[in-house]
């Protein structure tokens, strides 16, 4: 039998800085869930680089892009 298997990868508080030690540990995410302080709309342009991405803003996410 065959078990399909899904990973999902967890990220927090980048505060607009998305290291490149992220992305390696990432890279084999098939969905990836940003929980808040993101910091700038150019992370989530990162990660999506990757997977697909859910994205829960935080307190420090202001401003038009974490709408």
């Amino acid at each position: 039998m065959i078990r399909a298997t899904t990973v999902v990868g967890i990220i927090s508080d980048t505060h607009g800085l998305l290291r490149h030690e992220a992305l390696v540990a990432l890279r084999d995410c098939h969905l990836i869930v940003h929980a808040g302080d993101i910091g700038t709309a150019e992370v989530l342009d990162g990660l999506r680089t990757i997977t697909s991405v859910i994205a829960i803003r935080g307190n420090n996410d202001k401003g038009a892009w974490a709408r």
